[in-house]
């Protein structure tokens, strides 16, 4: 077996680097696209399974409409999309590798129009496009030689279910959700608004929706999952507001 150092090496050396989308940073990446989307294919199988799809048809339509349209300007015509509602209260939403969203229902009680929607759309299909999950896995592998380079051991073994989870922001219960950095969310909110925007959507509505979560916060003895890993501050909305005027004139 190898030693801990080499290990260690050998993850160095298998990592590669890739680029973001829009903001074009540099990235330490340590999973292929392709190995990232199968393990995004299977845990959504995992998720449709034990969480209650909403029977609401309308509510299932107008996800998938606003979903489309981001979607048609994601640049990713490789990714297999689906859009999914799940019958749950918590304010909870997220997109796995390859394009498969769901947004629970606690979240869509927040959204007041469909520019809101589009708003929580944009951010989370801006993570997967971004590959942050990926990028969060090859972080914490790097850092941890223990790890025995999870990026190899691609199948997801048991021992590192729950790092999958948290990188990929599935799990929707409040501390147990790994939060993205700030370098992250501030990062899939451009991505995210520059998408609505694209997409034909208000992306002035970004301004009074997390505003709105902003206030959930406040109101509430816990924050929402949604908040645990996308934290609503005066800094984060100022930056909203600079990201607004910095979209180019013509979509």
């Amino acid at each position: 077996m190898m030693n801990m150092k080499m290990v260690f090496v050998t993850a160095l050396l298998i990592g590669g680097c890739a680029t973001t989308p829009v903001t074009n940073r540099t990235q330490f990446m340590m999973i292929s696209p392709d190995q990232e989307m199968a393990l995004g294919a299977t845990e959504a199988q995992k998720v449709v399974q034990t969480s209650k799809i909403s029977t609401d048809k309308v509510l299932q339509e107008r996800i998938k409409r606003i979903g489309q349209k981001i979607a048609a300007v994601s640049g990713r015509n490789d990714f297999k999309w689906e859009f999914t509602v799940i019958q749950d209260d918590t304010p909870n939403a997220f997109c796995l590798p390859g394009g498969k969203v769901f947004f629970y229902t606690g979240i869509l009680k927040i959204t007041e129009n469909d520019d809101q929607i589009a708003t929580v759309m944009g951010h989370e299909i801006a993570h997967a496009l971004a590959r942050h999950g990926a990028e969060r896995m090859s972080m914490q592998t790097a850092s941890n030689v223990g790890a025995q380079i999870l990026a190899a051991a691609l199948n997801v073994p048991s021992e590192y279910q729950n790092l999958y989870a948290q990188a990929y922001g599935i799990t929707s219960q409040v501390g147990l959700i790994l939060p993205y950095s700030r370098k992250f969310e501030h990062e899939a909110d451009q991505i995210g608004l520059y998408l609505m925007w694209k997409a034909g959507y208000n992306p002035a509505q970004a301004l009074k929706f997390w505003e709105n979560m902003a206030r959930l916060s406040k109101n509430s003895q816990k924050p929402p999952a949604f908040l645990s890993t996308h934290p609503a501050d005066d800094a984060r909305i100022r930056e909203i507001r600079e990201y607004i005027a910095q979209l180019p004139a013509q979509r």
